[in-house]
């Protein structure tokens, strides 16, 4: 029922007491009884179709929207790849795609690199690129690295320039590929991921293939429910009985709601539509370096959240449904006309704001759309090309400063030219740009410059910077040590936004211990799970005697609650790793053992497991088995310096001096100013010396 309708019912009844006191009667007499209150139970999901008895027009433009095809079963209807004896050769491999009993079929190289036919089970996406999906042992569903380019009708290879081994986790039979755990819960409704670590298998279910009603607006039972009732005699409940409320969202409640699989995040486990916080179940990433360039803009696939919480349409309460249709997902409308919806076009959509002609030899010029100065494009999975919705000015000045890119120098635009040239157009065109930007400070952090500590500080703690830039500026704080840092965490502690909270206990430290744990434990009952669990495992080996008995029983919960957290994530290194971290600092050797080997076994290649596993090994007395890790761990990163100069002291330990002494010259050499590593080898080689 829509809210005019309601509101048209509210005055009715008001003007029509009278009449409406008698429905009661009429009800019973014409032998119906007055609706119940409705169930108290847990709502449960009900499927497309109930929806759309009430909500057709809406059901019709979800209707092969992207969401509607994000996954399907593999059929004539849905593949829309060349199945036809269709050959393709990369890096050496030629595979075949082609069609066996009414089923589909590639032949290409499997596990360990042997040939074989992988039966295709189900496909993922539509456009512009769709992928395969094999089903293998232990519930396994595998995301073929060769997809079908839809707009050019070709196969093409996912990482055209990368040598992937066949083991590696980034091959598509290895974790970087699996669909159980990167993919699946932002393409289906109801994911439950079904992990179990002490088999490694899945158990992967869903209750809708794909991203229906259901995925935003929640379990509809209790919607249904209320909805057959017959209208006059539906009682008031809030949000019509839905699970989510999606009407008169506040923006940021709104983009909460895109939230859970349109941003970079580490989940806490299943989707779970009762949370009120975006961080109960999920952790977004900050500006990390590798992730997005030092000024913000998206360099990895971060998708969308942490670009458009930077952005001044964000701080100005414009959400995703002001662009976006919520059910088709289109743009409701093309070219400028978007923007034109709050931006005046005679002073916008005008040669004196962008400076370019709008037709250029003979074809609408780019630099006349708003989308091209303002949300420069790159290109995903090869031929994705998605937007920065971070909806920055251009500034090439920064590229200068910072080494990001900028709007003017694309491939598209004019990529042919310098940055100083792109500079001297702006600064000819806008004048000189004055205001300061945050990127240049990041930038500085990121490497290190002593200047940028303070500036850092003053970004951390300026509300008028997006929480996700401030949340940044805390994290590399910790490069920084010293009292004013400890201030910034501490005042970051009590700051309104969760994820600068969450930040802040991630990175915060303090003189002693003592002041540490009254730093932190007041969190431990932070409103958000994500702030909570983050402070359990920063406490977990804090001396009972330094909390209080309410803070060490909350302690004891939270910490319950993060191990639930990382259990849940076990199919990743990162997960195995932290609970390796736990269990170190709380004195359990065994079970820190257990869970590095476990990250390592994930990925081989994750170098902090083998490390931290290392210094695990060498507490238990078993320096062989530590020596080999650290081994290990820099034939895969030479470059890793640090772990030379562990090498080089657990050799001496060891009393294997020659080699000591190599691994040490290693450390110094990449590390001039460790004076530890210097100090070590010089005694080394005094050793030596004198032994001779």
């Amino acid at each position: 029922m829509s809210r005019d309708l309601q509101r048209w019912q509210i005055i009715g009844l008001s003007a029509l007491a009278a009449i409406v006191l008698l429905i009661p009667l009429y009800v019973l007499r014409a032998g119906r009884e007055v609706a119940p209150p409705l169930t108290k139970a847990s709502p449960t999901y009900v499927g497309r179709n109930e929806c759309r008895t009430c909500h057709e027009t809406e059901f019709q433009s979800w209707l092969n929207s992207d969401h509607d095809k994000a996954m399907d079963v593999a059929a004539d209807s849905t593949v829309l790849g060349d199945f036809d004896d269709a050959v393709f050769s990369s890096k050496g491999v030629t595979s075949r795609f082609f069609r066996r009993d009414g089923k589909f079929f590639v032949h290409t190289a499997g596990p360990g690199g042997k040939m074989g036919d992988f039966e295709i089970a189900y496909t993922f996406g539509h456009e512009p690129l769709q992928q395969y999906l094999v089903p293998f042992p232990g519930g396994r569903l595998q995301c073929l690295t060769i997809a079908w380019d839809t707009d050019d009708d070709r196969w093409f290879d996912l990482y055209p320039d990368a040598d992937i081994p066949h083991d590696d986790w980034l091959s598509w039979t290895g974790g970087g590929q699996n669909w159980n755990g990167m993919c699946a819960e932002c393409h289906s409704t109801d994911l439950k991921k079904g992990y179990d670590p002490e088999t490694r298998t899945f158990n992967t279910t869903w209750f809708e293939i794909d991203v229906s009603c259901e995925s935003c607006h929640g379990p509809g039972s209790g919607h249904v429910e209320w909805a057959k009732i017959q209208p006059m005699a539906r009682p008031e409940v809030d949000d019509y009985g839905l699970a989510v409320p999606t009407g008169d969202l506040e923006t940021v409640e709104l983009v909460n709601l895109c939230a859970p699989c349109h941003a970079r995040r580490v989940i806490l486990g299943d989707y779970d539509h009762a949370d009120p916080h975006l961080l109960e179940n999920m952790v977004p990433t900050t500006l990390d370096q590798g992730l997005y360039h030092a000024d913000g803009q998206i360099l990895d696939e971060v998708y969308v959240y942490g670009s458009f919480v930077q952005s001044k349409m964000f701080a100005n309460d414009v959400s995703c449904r002001d662009c976006h249709d919520s059910h088709s997902l289109k743009l409701k409308f093309e070219g400028n006309d978007l923007c034109l919806q709050c931006h005046l076009g005679e002073t916008y959509d005008n040669y004196d704001h962008h400076f370019h002609k709008k037709i250029h030899e003979g074809q609408p010029s780019d630099g006349a759309l708003c989308v091209k100065c303002h949300m420069p494009e790159q290109a995903y999975m090869v031929i994705d090309e998605r937007a920065d919705h971070s909806i920055r000015v251009p500034r090439p000045d920064l590229s200068l400063k910072t080494g990001s890119p900028n709007a003017c120098n694309t491939t598209d635009c004019h990529g042919d030219k310098t940055v100083a040239w792109s500079v001297e157009h702006y600064e000819k065109w806008y004048g000189l740009a004055r205001k300061p930007h945050y990127g240049t400070t990041l930038a500085e952090g990121r490497v290190g410059t002593p200047e940028a500590r303070d500036d850092l500080i003053r970004l951390a703690g300026d509300m008028l910077y997006p929480a996700m830039v401030r949340a940044t500026a805390l994290s590399l704080l910790p490069n920084y040590p010293s009292p004013e840092s400890t201030r910034a965490f501490a005042r970051a502690l009590a700051d309104e936004d969760p994820l600068v909270r969450y930040t802040a206990v991630n990175n915060a430290s303090a003189a002693t211990g003592q002041e540490f744990v009254d730093l932190l434990a007041p969190l431990l009952f932070d409103p958000v799970r994500s702030v909570r669990i983050m402070v359990a495992s920063r406490l977990a080996d804090a001396p009972a005697e330094m909390l209080k008995p309410y803070q060490l029983e909350a302690l004891a919960t939270s910490l319950a609650e993060y191990e639930v957290a990382m259990a849940y994530s076990l199919d990743f290194s990162f997960a195995g790793f932290n609970l390796g971290n736990l269990y170190a600092r709380m004195g359990e050797a065994q079970k820190a053992e257990m869970y590095y080997r476990t990250a390592i076994d994930i990925d081989g290649l994750f170098i902090p497991a083998r490390a931290n596993l290392a210094v695990v090994l060498n507490s238990l007395g078993r320096n062989e088995e530590a020596e080999t890790q650290l081994k290990a761990a820099l034939e895969a990163e030479p470059e890793a310096y640090d772990l030379a100069y562990s090498l080089g002291l657990l050799l001496g330990e060891m009393g294997k001096y020659e080699e000591a002494e190599k691994y040490l010259a290693i450390a110094v050499e990449g590390m001039p100013d460790h004076e530890r590593a210097a100090y070590n080898l010089q005694q080394i080689r005094d050793y030596l010396r004198n032994r001779k």
